[in-house]
Protein backbone atom coordinates (compact mmCIF):
# COMPACT_ATOMS: atom_id res chain seq x y z
CA UNK A 1 0.00 0.00 0.00
CA UNK A 2 1.06 3.58 -0.87
CA UNK A 3 0.71 6.14 1.48
CA UNK A 4 1.94 9.74 2.49
CA UNK A 5 3.08 10.91 5.76
CA UNK A 6 2.10 14.53 6.61
CA UNK A 7 1.50 17.21 9.41
CA UNK A 8 0.32 20.26 10.02
CA UNK A 9 1.88 21.89 12.95
CA UNK A 10 3.74 18.99 14.37
CA UNK A 11 0.42 16.86 14.16
CA UNK A 12 0.96 14.18 11.92
CA UNK A 13 -1.07 11.94 9.60
CA UNK A 14 -0.58 9.22 7.18
CA UNK A 15 -2.72 9.69 4.22
CA UNK A 16 -3.82 6.82 1.70
CA UNK A 17 -5.08 7.70 -1.89
CA UNK A 18 -7.66 4.98 -1.72
CA UNK A 19 -8.89 5.50 -5.57
CA UNK A 20 -5.61 3.26 -6.21
CA UNK A 21 -5.89 1.29 -3.39
CA UNK A 22 -9.48 0.40 -2.55
CA UNK A 23 -8.62 -0.48 0.97
CA UNK A 24 -12.07 -1.61 2.19
CA UNK A 25 -13.74 -0.01 4.50
CA UNK A 26 -13.95 -2.82 6.97
CA UNK A 27 -10.05 -3.02 7.26
CA UNK A 28 -8.98 0.63 7.61
CA UNK A 29 -9.31 0.81 11.24
CA UNK A 30 -7.08 -2.14 11.55
CA UNK A 31 -4.76 -0.70 9.90
CA UNK A 32 -4.80 2.36 11.04
CA UNK A 33 -4.23 1.39 14.44
CA UNK A 34 -1.27 -0.98 13.09
CA UNK A 35 0.60 1.56 11.00
CA UNK A 36 -0.06 4.41 13.65
CA UNK A 37 2.15 2.92 16.57
CA UNK A 38 5.23 5.07 17.08
CA UNK A 39 8.34 2.85 16.93
CA UNK A 40 6.81 -0.44 15.50
CA UNK A 41 5.35 1.45 11.97
CA UNK A 42 5.29 4.54 10.18
CA UNK A 43 4.07 6.10 13.65
CA UNK A 44 0.86 9.09 13.62
CA UNK A 45 -1.44 10.38 15.25
CA UNK A 46 -4.17 9.40 12.98
CA UNK A 47 -4.39 8.26 9.26
CA UNK A 48 -6.99 9.48 6.65
CA UNK A 49 -8.49 6.94 3.65
CA UNK A 50 -9.59 9.56 0.54
CA UNK A 51 -11.82 8.29 -2.16
CA UNK A 52 -13.53 10.34 -4.98
CA UNK A 53 -16.63 11.62 -4.23
CA UNK A 54 -20.06 10.25 -6.30
CA UNK A 55 -22.35 13.42 -4.16
CA UNK A 56 -22.40 17.28 -6.21
CA UNK A 57 -22.05 18.60 -3.35
CA UNK A 58 -18.15 17.42 -2.17
CA UNK A 59 -15.32 16.65 -4.71
CA UNK A 60 -13.63 13.72 -2.01
CA UNK A 61 -14.79 11.62 0.95
CA UNK A 62 -12.38 11.76 4.28
CA UNK A 63 -12.73 8.36 6.30
CA UNK A 64 -10.18 9.57 9.56
CA UNK A 65 -9.06 6.87 11.98
CA UNK A 66 -7.54 7.60 15.25
CA UNK A 67 -4.02 6.40 16.28
CA UNK A 68 -5.94 3.54 18.35
CA UNK A 69 -8.22 2.40 14.82
CA UNK A 70 -11.14 4.38 16.52
CA UNK A 71 -13.07 5.65 13.35
CA UNK A 72 -13.10 9.77 14.13
CA UNK A 73 -16.09 12.27 13.44
CA UNK A 74 -13.23 14.77 11.48
CA UNK A 75 -9.94 16.20 11.96
CA UNK A 76 -8.99 20.08 11.47
CA UNK A 77 -5.19 19.61 10.88
CA UNK A 78 -5.94 16.36 9.08
CA UNK A 79 -8.75 18.29 6.82
CA UNK A 80 -6.19 20.83 6.24
CA UNK A 81 -3.78 18.63 5.16
CA UNK A 82 -6.25 16.50 3.17
CA UNK A 83 -6.77 19.99 1.09
CA UNK A 84 -2.95 19.96 0.08
CA UNK A 85 -2.90 16.79 -0.81
CA UNK A 86 -6.73 16.54 -2.83
CA UNK A 87 -5.17 20.05 -4.69
CA UNK A 88 -1.84 18.26 -5.36
CA UNK A 89 -3.22 14.90 -6.36
CA UNK A 90 -6.31 15.72 -8.50
CA UNK A 91 -9.09 15.24 -6.47
CA UNK A 92 -11.06 18.97 -7.54
CA UNK A 93 -10.45 21.51 -9.87
CA UNK A 94 -8.89 25.05 -8.78
CA UNK A 95 -7.58 24.99 -5.01
CA UNK A 96 -10.46 24.81 -2.76
CA UNK A 97 -11.73 21.15 -2.22
CA UNK A 98 -15.05 20.16 -0.57
CA UNK A 99 -14.47 17.30 1.50
CA UNK A 100 -16.92 14.80 2.51
CA UNK A 101 -16.60 13.97 6.77
CA UNK A 102 -18.90 11.94 8.76
CA UNK A 103 -19.44 15.42 10.51
CA UNK A 104 -20.66 17.22 7.04
CA UNK A 105 -18.96 18.86 4.18
CA UNK A 106 -15.45 20.44 5.10
CA UNK A 107 -14.49 23.56 2.26
CA UNK A 108 -10.81 23.41 2.51
CA UNK A 109 -8.08 26.08 0.27
CA UNK A 110 -4.75 25.80 -0.49
CA UNK A 111 -3.04 29.50 0.15
CA UNK A 112 0.29 28.84 -1.23
CA UNK A 113 2.72 25.89 -0.91
CA UNK A 114 2.66 25.17 1.98
CA UNK A 115 -0.67 27.03 4.16
CA UNK A 116 -3.89 25.59 3.96
CA UNK A 117 -7.15 26.97 5.02
CA UNK A 118 -10.83 24.97 5.94
CA UNK A 119 -13.40 26.18 7.21
CA UNK A 120 -14.27 23.73 9.95
CA UNK A 121 -17.92 21.86 10.61
CA UNK A 122 -20.29 24.73 12.64
CA UNK A 123 -20.26 23.97 16.47
CA UNK A 124 -23.20 21.62 16.91
CA UNK A 125 -23.98 21.93 20.78
CA UNK A 126 -22.34 23.90 23.99
CA UNK A 127 -23.23 22.92 27.26
CA UNK A 128 -21.36 26.10 29.17
CA UNK A 129 -20.08 26.16 32.72
CA UNK A 130 -19.89 22.70 33.18
CA UNK A 131 -18.16 22.77 36.93
CA UNK A 132 -16.23 19.11 37.94
CA UNK A 133 -14.04 18.52 40.93
CA UNK A 134 -10.95 16.44 40.42
CA UNK A 135 -8.34 15.76 43.28
CA UNK A 136 -9.75 18.74 45.21
CA UNK A 137 -9.71 21.28 42.66
CA UNK A 138 -12.78 22.20 40.77
CA UNK A 139 -12.73 23.18 37.01
CA UNK A 140 -15.25 25.42 35.04
CA UNK A 141 -15.66 23.50 31.79
CA UNK A 142 -16.63 24.50 28.59
CA UNK A 143 -18.24 21.38 26.32
CA UNK A 144 -18.70 21.63 22.32
CA UNK A 145 -19.71 19.26 19.80
CA UNK A 146 -18.37 20.11 16.37
CA UNK A 147 -19.87 18.90 13.49
CA UNK A 148 -23.35 16.37 13.17
CA UNK A 149 -22.55 14.01 14.54
CA UNK A 150 -20.49 16.13 16.78
CA UNK A 151 -16.15 16.03 17.69
CA UNK A 152 -16.72 16.56 21.21
CA UNK A 153 -14.31 19.12 22.88
CA UNK A 154 -14.27 20.16 26.46
CA UNK A 155 -12.01 23.87 27.31
CA UNK A 156 -10.73 24.41 29.86
CA UNK A 157 -8.95 27.42 31.11
CA UNK A 158 -5.72 27.24 32.69
CA UNK A 159 -3.72 30.65 33.79
CA UNK A 160 0.25 30.17 33.79
CA UNK A 161 -0.51 27.19 31.09
CA UNK A 162 2.59 27.99 29.55
CA UNK A 163 4.72 27.57 32.74
CA UNK A 164 3.49 24.34 33.84
CA UNK A 165 4.83 21.15 33.19
CA UNK A 166 2.87 18.68 30.56
CA UNK A 167 3.09 15.59 32.14
CA UNK A 168 1.99 17.04 35.27
CA UNK A 169 -0.90 17.69 33.57
CA UNK A 170 -1.68 14.31 32.29
CA UNK A 171 -4.07 12.94 35.21
CA UNK A 172 -6.67 15.95 34.35
CA UNK A 173 -6.29 15.38 30.58
CA UNK A 174 -7.25 11.83 31.26
CA UNK A 175 -10.19 12.27 33.71
CA UNK A 176 -11.62 15.25 31.54
CA UNK A 177 -11.29 13.10 28.39
CA UNK A 178 -13.51 10.61 30.00
CA UNK A 179 -15.83 12.45 31.90
CA UNK A 180 -18.49 13.31 29.21
CA UNK A 181 -20.44 10.84 28.04
CA UNK A 182 -19.14 10.88 24.37
CA UNK A 183 -15.45 11.73 25.74
CA UNK A 184 -13.79 14.38 24.76
CA UNK A 185 -10.84 15.79 23.51
CA UNK A 186 -9.17 18.15 26.20
CA UNK A 187 -8.11 22.18 25.31
CA UNK A 188 -6.07 23.65 28.25
CA UNK A 189 -6.03 27.08 27.25
CA UNK A 190 -3.89 30.10 28.90
CA UNK A 191 -4.87 33.78 27.01
CA UNK A 192 -2.05 35.93 26.81
CA UNK A 193 -1.51 39.21 27.05
CA UNK A 194 -0.82 40.21 23.60
CA UNK A 195 -4.02 38.28 22.37
CA UNK A 196 -2.38 35.33 21.60
CA UNK A 197 -3.80 31.43 22.75
CA UNK A 198 -1.51 29.01 24.64
CA UNK A 199 -2.80 25.65 23.70
CA UNK A 200 -2.53 21.96 24.81
CA UNK A 201 -4.85 19.36 23.96
CA UNK A 202 -5.48 15.96 25.09
CA UNK A 203 -6.81 13.95 22.11
CA UNK A 204 -9.48 11.31 22.40
CA UNK A 205 -8.21 7.85 20.33
CA UNK A 206 -4.70 9.38 20.36
CA UNK A 207 -5.39 8.82 24.33
CA UNK A 208 -2.00 11.28 24.86
CA UNK A 209 -0.80 14.95 24.33
CA UNK A 210 -0.84 16.29 20.35
CA UNK A 211 1.65 18.65 19.02
CA UNK A 212 -1.46 19.95 17.38
CA UNK A 213 -5.16 20.01 17.41
CA UNK A 214 -6.89 22.17 15.06
CA UNK A 215 -10.73 21.33 15.79
CA UNK A 216 -9.90 21.98 19.32
CA UNK A 217 -8.04 25.34 18.31
CA UNK A 218 -11.46 26.51 16.43
CA UNK A 219 -13.47 25.37 19.67
CA UNK A 220 -11.11 26.92 22.06
CA UNK A 221 -11.20 30.49 20.38
CA UNK A 222 -15.31 30.03 19.56
CA UNK A 223 -15.61 30.14 23.19
CA UNK A 224 -13.65 33.37 23.88
CA UNK A 225 -14.97 34.83 20.91
CA UNK A 226 -17.96 34.21 22.87
CA UNK A 227 -17.27 35.77 25.30
CA UNK A 228 -15.73 39.22 23.41
CA UNK A 229 -12.08 38.28 24.89
CA UNK A 230 -10.96 37.30 21.70
CA UNK A 231 -11.13 39.03 18.10
CA UNK A 232 -13.20 37.18 15.75
CA UNK A 233 -11.12 38.35 12.63
CA UNK A 234 -8.20 36.10 13.56
CA UNK A 235 -6.40 34.60 17.18
CA UNK A 236 -3.07 33.38 16.64
CA UNK A 237 -2.99 29.89 18.20
CA UNK A 238 0.87 28.47 19.82
CA UNK A 239 0.52 25.03 20.21
CA UNK A 240 3.37 22.71 20.53
CA UNK A 241 4.12 21.84 16.87
CA UNK A 242 3.95 25.84 15.80
CA UNK A 243 1.58 28.97 15.49
CA UNK A 244 -2.20 28.22 13.68
CA UNK A 245 -4.95 30.83 13.50
CA UNK A 246 -8.88 30.97 13.56
CA UNK A 247 -10.84 33.26 12.98
CA UNK A 248 -14.90 33.32 13.73
CA UNK A 249 -16.67 35.30 11.00
CA UNK A 250 -20.02 34.38 12.97
CA UNK A 251 -18.07 36.84 15.97
CA UNK A 252 -20.08 37.27 18.85
CA UNK A 253 -23.27 36.69 18.25
CA UNK A 254 -22.85 33.53 16.33
CA UNK A 255 -19.96 32.14 17.30
CA UNK A 256 -20.86 28.73 16.71
CA UNK A 257 -20.64 29.11 12.69
CA UNK A 258 -17.76 30.21 10.11
CA UNK A 259 -14.84 28.97 12.25
CA UNK A 260 -11.79 28.88 9.88
CA UNK A 261 -8.69 27.42 10.62
CA UNK A 262 -5.32 27.95 8.83
CA UNK A 263 -1.62 26.63 9.27
CA UNK A 264 0.99 25.63 7.27
CA UNK A 265 1.42 21.94 6.50
CA UNK A 266 4.41 19.49 5.67
CA UNK A 267 4.87 16.66 3.39
CA UNK A 268 7.17 14.44 5.12
CA UNK A 269 7.78 11.46 2.78
CA UNK A 270 6.17 8.85 0.51
CA UNK A 271 6.37 5.75 1.21
CA UNK A 272 5.24 1.94 0.49
CA UNK A 273 4.08 -0.70 3.29
CA UNK A 274 2.91 -4.40 3.38
CA UNK A 275 -0.32 -4.71 4.67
Amino acid sequence: MKFTKMHGAGNDFIIVDNRQEKIPAEQMGAIAHRLCARRTAVGADGMMFLDACSSPDADLTMRYFNADGSEGEMCGNGARCVSRFAVEHGFCEGDAPRIQTASGIVTGQKIDDTRCRVRLNDISIRKNNVYTEFEGHRYLCDYMEMGEPGLPHVVVELPGLSGMERESLRPLGVYLRNFFPKGANVNFFELAEDGHVELLTYERGVEDFTLACGTGSGCTVSHLVALGRAKPEGTPVHVPGGWLEVAVEGGKYSPSHDIYLTGPTEVVYEGETKI
